[in-house]
């Protein structure tokens, strides 16, 4: 047994409301000061604009606004800063995400000809302006740079703006830079939080140059950058968001055939990201259960994150179902951001699945795979979005729209169905303009 502070659930004791309260998320996530401070900061850029974005900047960040131009100069340098197998590890990263989104950018469709003389088709535009949120703070995720930027640009986007907290000295750290690089940006910006979500919703002038408002917001981040991307989306005429997209989760289905020491180093993976992020274990056998928790409690002490990821523990669950076949039923009720199947049928599980932001099958598929290499975004959603949301695509960062072509031949077929029709919903002027075209 171990002495973590790990919630232990029988499935099959709840009802309703306790599978419910089972699955809960942090509250944190939730709490009503996290919704008081990102109004109060989106309240004061929407009158002061850049002053404030940079007053907010200084007192939370600890730096004014910075913009760091991605120059061969810059480069040279972040380079010189890195290991030579950093640098090919990260390129390597760079163009699997690019391949892989490259193969999965949706194209314009064939027309269809509903009617004789109708014809439609779906075509694809990208959006204007894209604002990325990339997390740091406490770490340089330079891998949300690539997952977010390298869609972006293959989809076609020509203004993306990236921001991402400095680092306590200020800094910004090499492979930051790198990264921007290899996805062809222009600059980044070192600002962070709530108050950098407000800069690419209104726009900004600050000292280092401008933020353009953009059309839609993309990145995981904390609660307050959650929320933030929230409360920008509910603004009249705000930006669109790509999805909730908060602290990390993770869930683990695992059979007795599983290896406890890879479960246990999965769950930690995700539990050293942030305080509030869940990681969540179910299995068929008490047994199972305990071998991983035992293995978590082993690995955790060797870890340099080992704080930041026995607070998440603290919001963790290890759940005991009859079978797999309920644990894929939790897993669908919970819909993770990552799940992890190591059991011995896993191919054959993924087909009970119906809600995750990413699926890792089997023992070699690491979600640190998917988290820095592999290809797909790991930008996914969170907070039950999976359940009705994917993940960040090519097609994230575009439109799609119809475009008919009507025949005179066809409005003249069609056009009686659609006058009848619209006289059906009392709307006499719609009918009219069928009528014009279907009268000879």
């Amino acid at each position: 047994m171990t002495t973590l502070d790990i919630k232990r659930i029988d499935w099959a004791s709840l009802d309703g409301q306790g599978r419910f309260d089972a699955l809960a998320r942090p509250s944190r996530r939730s709490e009503r000061d996290v919704q008081d401070v990102v109004s109060g900061i989106f309240e004061q850029v929407a009158l002061s604009g850049g002053l404030a974005v940079t007053q907010f900047a200084e007192r939370i960040d600890g730096f004014k606004p910075r913009r760091i131009a991605i120059t061969p100069e810059a480069v040279a340098a972040a380079r010189d800063a890195l290991p030579p197998a950093d640098t090919r590890a990260l390129r390597v990263a760079a163009e699997n995400v690019r391949v892989f989104h490259q193969a999965t950018k949706p194209e314009d469709t064939a027309f269809v000809e509903t009617t004789p003389g109708v014809k439609s088709k779906l075509v694809w535009r990208p959006i204007g302006a894209a604002g990325i949120y990339v997390p740091g703070g406490t770490a340089p995720l330079f891998s949300s740079l690539l997952m977010q930027a390298i869609p972006a640009e293959v989809a076609g986007v020509t203004t993306r703006v990236v921001v991402t907290p400095p680092a306590k000295d200020g800094s910004v750290h090499p492979a930051m830079i790198l990264a921007a690089a290899e996805a062809n940006l222009d600059a980044i910006w070192l600002i962070g939080g709530a108050q950098a979500i407000a800069a690419l919703t209104y726009g900004a002038v600050l000292d280092d140059g401008e933020i353009p408002a953009c059309d839609k917001l993309f990145g995981p981040g904390n609660a307050y950058v959650a929320e933030a991307k929230r409360y920008a989306a509910a603004l009249p005429n705000g930006p669109s968001v790509d999805m909730p997209a908060g602290p990390s989760e993770l869930l683990v289905i695992a059979d007795r055939f599983c290896d406890p020491e890879i479960a246990a180093a999965d769950l930690l993976s995700q539990a050293e990201h942030d305080a509030d992020a869940q990681v969540i274990l179910v299995c068929e056998r008490a047994a199972t259960i305990d071998a991983i928790l035992a293995e978590v409690e082993e690995q955790l002490t060797t870890l340099p994150r080992a704080d930041i990821a026995r607070a998440s523990l603290s919001e963790a669950r290890a759940i005991l179902v009859s079978d797999m076949a309920e644990a894929c039923a939790v897993s669908n009720l919970y819909g993770p951001e990552h799940l992890a199947i190591q059991a011995e049928d896993a191919e054959a599980l993924v087909a009970s699945i119906r809600a995750a932001g990413a699926v890792f099958v089997g023992r070699w598929a690491a979600e640190t795979l998917g988290d820095y290499a592999a290809g797909p975004s790991h930008v996914l959603p969170t907070d039950g979005g999976a359940r009705t949301l994917g993940g960040i695509t090519t097609a994230s960062f575009m439109t799609s729209m119809s475009v008919q072509t009507v025949t005179e031949a066809g409005a003249e077929r069609l056009g009686p169905i659609a006058a009848r029709l619209a006289r059906l919903e009392g709307l006499e002027a719609h009918a009219r303009a069928a009528d014009l075209r279907s009268v000879a």
